[in-house]
């Protein structure tokens, strides 16, 4: 009786809905937020949101991109204004509205991120750029080890992990890498314990998607595999099969409510199905209990929008809505966002949970404050507790971004499973995204800047630079082998993280094996390409020196596959999007060390959109005296539909522009001559195939692609060739390319 006479009276005092509206919209803003001075180091376009655009959004129609981003910038400029009033302070662990490293800030950072992948407005890159700086890219919790395993504490790790795959800088993710070494061990644990490393079910947002995306990031598959075994715990402790919903943490599996109804945390259940989200995103669809992680988030939705109440928001106790009956935005954005989300990735049926969707943003909407925060945001805590419309919380605003971004993909289609991850930013994009630390405060007067400026140049110019020397290898020329017979090899390297190497007397290739694919994130089904200058086999001598990425008279590999399709990989064209295998995960050498290489491979099923599977054996032959390398390739489908093979080369720009490329569909050949690289010279690579196959040409981000129509388990041909103008028979663009033009191919697979 006690609390129902004390909620009596709080909602008569403030949350009725009319008055609560009321409330919030009249209410004046924090003193700190109207005239607190800067922070040093804090920019002063930070302090000024975006403008306030129209935030009302209708229930029952969805609304268009452009209509959503506008108040995802001026929500997200507002709530990084609201912190960088605010002094920073010394230690973060209770910081509830600053500038911090902790899981309140970390979770605003996570959505903030999201979006300046797709916002114009720069000052969101900036600031969290700036966050991450200032925190030199670490972790709070260094004090224990108990803390060094706490998921709240892992939660900014997101953070470093876009900007490294934004950027590809080494000290992005090291603090980070480091910490999640210590915990692989303890989450990996044979041997069960009574504790959990994560107890509470906040836990499953903060810590398994940092996890699963660093096996993406590193290609070590060691970080989703402990991620999994401890997911796997927490849920058989806190997950209720029969209401569908996950307690707290196991304190709730004793206690009810006032109904007398178990308790089910709205912002607890929430942290879960935006985990779950999160995780899926990297979870590699091939990975082994997947399937758990998706019907859980199925389920649970299916729950969920049986909660949602009439406002479109949910209750603070999703089993007890009249206990605590006022508005609550921090759960109900993360429903948002997850049920979203689940309708673009194929998982949730967009004619059953769309309208709820769109009913719950506009009610968040409706919470938008005069400064632009989320309001109605319960307050840190375990557990449902009374929430004031005034109330704000970066957590809800991160909840609230994820969400909008997800509304807007509703008017595009289905994406697949897993994500990729973002483009790597240009330099200039860094540049303008990462803000500089000012001159020492005794920088004053003309002489002293200039001063100050001879001595950033001395250091610019005089520091030993690892990124424009690579790996340190002392370039010592190759000795020639006793036997010098031309001939053409192929060879699996084990020593070289299972590359399958192939060359004759004119060129020399290899595609990436299964140990890279854990080793290297980036390493794919493309093709590379080395540059040769004898004529009897060279590349097992060359890998025997740390960096053979340096010419030592023979040759050397300076050509850069990395995403792309490098010289003649392929992949499925659906959507106008590529959709490629990882490494091959089978191969048998058929011949070796004579007239010809010759060897085949598999590649497991990969994804095609969410409209199919399929998988691909190829076999390579390389005559002696041929540059091009023969592919009869066979893709397999887990549908009779006809597909859409892509055979891509490599964009490049360099030094000497962007090279050339040239396409002629009547006789079936793409070329590209690639830009002098300055120190190496030119690659040109030509791909080959049936002109009668031909349905066209294509580009992405990363490849000139031509287009093949294919029956899937029917086999077809294609052929790759490839020059180096620092080598022996081509030193030109015309010369290659005359003599590729030239060439007869049979494309008869029987052959």
């Amino acid at each position: 009786m006690i609390m129902r006479h004390r909620l009596a009276s709080y909602l008569s005092g403030h949350l009725l809905p009319a008055t609560a509206l009321a409330f919030a919209l009249a209410a004046p803003l924090p003193a700190m937020a109207q005239s607190a001075p800067p922070v040093a180091g804090i920019e002063a376009g930070w302090l000024t949101p975006a403008a306030r655009p129209e935030i009302a959004f209708s229930p029952d129609r969805l609304p268009a991109r452009e209509a959503v981003l506008p108040v995802l910038d001026y929500v997200a400029t507002s709530q990084i204004a609201d912190m960088s009033r605010r002094p920073i302070q010394m230690a973060t662990g209770s910081n509830l509205t600053e500038i911090s490293s902790n899981w309140v800030a970390a979770t605003f950072y996570v959505g903030a991120a999201r979006l300046a992948r797709v916002s114009e407005n720069k000052t969101t890159l900036r600031f969290l750029t700036a966050t991450a700086e200032h925190y030199n890219y670490a972790l709070r919790g260094a004090r224990s080890e108990r803390t060094l395993l706490n998921a709240d504490d892992v939660a900014i790790g997101d953070l470093y992990e876009e900007l490294y795959s934004r950027r590809g800088q080494q000290g992005t993710l090291m603090p980070l890498q480091q910490r999640l070494d210590f915990q692989v061990p303890h989450l990996n644990r044979t041997e069960e314990t009574e504790a959990l490393v994560w107890w509470w079910c906040d836990a499953l947002y903060m810590a398994p998607p940092v996890l699963a995306r660093m096996s993406v990031l590193t290609g070590d598959p060691k970080y989703l595999r402990a991620m999994d075994k401890e997911w796997r715990r927490t849920y058989a402790r806190l997950w209720v099969e029969d209401d569908q919903l996950f307690l707290r943490d196991e304190r709730f599996k004793a206690r009810t409510g006032e109904g007398g109804k178990p308790i089910y945390w709205s912002r607890g259940n929430g942290w879960v199905m935006g985990g779950l989200a999160r995780t899926l995103e990297v979870m590699p669809a091939d990975f082994a209990g997947r399937d758990l992680y998706v019907t859980t988030f199925q389920k649970m939705s299916k729950r969920i929008v049986t909660l949602q109440q009439a406002d479109g928001l949910w209750r603070a106790d999703l089993n007890d809505p009249n206990t605590f009956p006022e508005a609550e935005t921090s759960g109900s954005a993360f429903f948002v966002y997850a049920l979203a989300w689940g309708i673009n990735h194929g998982l949730l049926d967009r004619e059953i949970y769309q309208p709820h969707v769109l009913r719950g943003w506009a009610a968040l909407n409706r919470h938008i404050l005069p400064n632009g925060l989320i309001g109605a945001a319960q307050k840190t805590g375990d557990r449902p507790v009374p929430t004031r419309a005034d109330e704000t919380g970066p957590y809800a605003t991160g909840a609230y971004l994820l969400a909008g971004l997800e509304v807007m993909d509703l008017n595009g289609k289905a994406q697949a499973l897993p994500e990729a991850e973002p483009a790597r930013d240009d330099a200039a994009a860094i540049a303008a995204t990462t803000p500089q630390p000012p001159p020492p405060a005794t920088i004053v007067g003309e002489a002293e800047k200039a001063r100050r400026e001879d001595e950033m140049k001395a250091t610019r110019a005089l520091a030993y630079d690892p990124s424009t020397l690579k790996r340190p290898a002392a370039v010592e020329k190759l000795t020639a082998p006793a036997d010098q017979t031309p001939r053409a090899v192929a060879r699996f390297a084990p020593d070289r993280f299972d590359d399958i190497l192939w060359e004759n007397d004119k060129v020399a290739h290899r595609i990436y094996g299964p140990a890279l694919q854990v080793r290297e994130a980036p390493s794919g089904s493309g093709i590379d390409v080395w540059a040769k200058r004898v004529r009897y086999p060279y590349m097992d001598r060359q890998l025997k020196f740390p960096n053979y990425h340096v010419d030592r008279g023979e040759g050397l590999d300076y050509y850069d596959v990395g995403r792309g399709r490098g010289a003649g990989g392929l992949g499925i064209w659906y959507e106008n999007k590529l959709w490629t295998s990882r490494n091959f995960s089978k191969y048998e050498i058929l011949k070796t060390g004579g007239d010809e290489a010759k060897f085949t491979v598999d590649y497991k099923p990969w994804p095609v959109d969410v409209t199919r599977k399929v998988w691909e054996t190829r076999t390579f032959s390389l005559p002696l005296g041929s540059n091009f390398t023969r592919m009869v390739s066979t893709i397999q489908s887990d549908t009779k539909d006809p597909l859409v093979v892509a055979i891509g080369i490599n964009k490049r720009k360099g030094p000497g522009g962007s090279g050339s490329v040239t396409k002629d569909a009547k006789t079936g050949r793409l070329n590209f001559w690639e830009p002098n690289d300055g120190i190496h010279g030119s690659i040109g690579i030509s791909i080959a195939v049936d002109p009668g196959m031909v349905e066209g040409f294509a580009e992405d981000a990363e490849n000139y692609l031509i287009l093949l129509r294919v029956t899937p388990g029917k086999p077809f041909v294609y052929y790759m060739g490839s020059a180096w103008d620092g080598g022996l028979d081509f030193t030109s663009r015309n010369a290659w390319e005359n003599f590729a033009n030239a060439q007869k191919f049979s494309f008869d697979a029987a052959k």
